[in-house]
């Protein structure tokens, strides 16, 4: 058993929550408490109804989500909203949530880790927000039929392409999640290559005009990294057991 106090403390100071501005309407950090005490630890990419039931079935007290429970203003505690929280109650379950902090953290987020899984040397950053670059740019080296095999390997379920850049990739930006963003910051960067999340349609377009390799691993997936590396840490820190919550979302 560890106290709720020190496993926050742990991870506000990990991931450097509160160094970090995040978009606006999150709330990075202890989401909901519980009575302060934990004995098992859990991760989720999302805090949905499912995931929190999933972890009250486990008997998990800490979940570390990606995707946390507040975005906008306060919602109501009517609904979804009201059995969400009755769940957690119920459950003594914590929620912590940490987005951007865990997208761009040089251990342990969603990109160095992504590129680490793709074998890909991270040798700059990339994608400025508020102070903080928010993505990667990763040395690759090799033709891009090999870099497409190795994506498939992982994201077989959700991978997509539009290949329209060079035959060879020397560098390859990286932004797990949503990747809308960076399409237009590439050729400034000096990559015509990018490894992300999701794309929306007008970036097939977009690519064939400019030239680009654009890769989509699915936003779900390439962001399960950073929660799992979290939690991990966290439990080997405090000897706790911990486990993920796999919701198989096709995005």
């Amino acid at each position: 058993m560890a106290l709720l106090a020190d496993i926050t403390a742990y991870c506000d100071e990990r991931t450097r929550r509160r160094e970090i501005v995040d978009f606006p309407g999150s709330h990075n950090g202890l989401q909901f408490s519980n009575r302060g005490e934990v004995k098992k630890v859990g991760a989720a990419v999302d805090a949905g109804l499912l995931p929190f039931r999933q972890a009250a079935s486990r008997g998990i007290q800490f979940l570390i989500v990606h995707h946390g429970m507040f975005w906008n203003p306060f919602p109501p505690i009517t609904g979804v909203q009201y059995e969400k929280s009755r769940t957690l109650l119920e459950a003594d379950c914590a929620v912590y949530g940490a987005h951007l902090p865990l997208d761009l953290h040089p251990e342990i987020g969603n990109n160095v880790l992504l590129a680490r899984q793709l074998d890909l040397e991270i040798v700059d950053e990339f994608l400025e927000y508020e102070g903080n670059a928010i993505g990667k740019i990763a040395h690759a080296g090799l033709d891009r039929s090999e870099l497409r095999d190795r994506m498939k390997r992982f994201y077989q379920a959700t991978f997509s392409a539009a290949e329209f850049g060079a035959d060879r990739i020397e560098r390859a930006a990286i932004l797990s999640g949503s990747g809308s963003s960076a399409v237009p910051y590439l050729k400034a960067a000096g990559v015509d290559t990018l490894i992300t999340g999701e794309l929306k349609q007008n970036f097939f377009n977009q690519a064939q005009e400019e030239g680009l390799n654009l890769y989509c691993c699915g936003h779900y997936a390439t962001e399960t990294h950073g929660v799992r590396a979290l939690a991990r840490e966290v439990a080997e820190e405090f000897g706790l057991d911990w486990e993920f919550i796999e919701t198989e979302c096709p995005w």
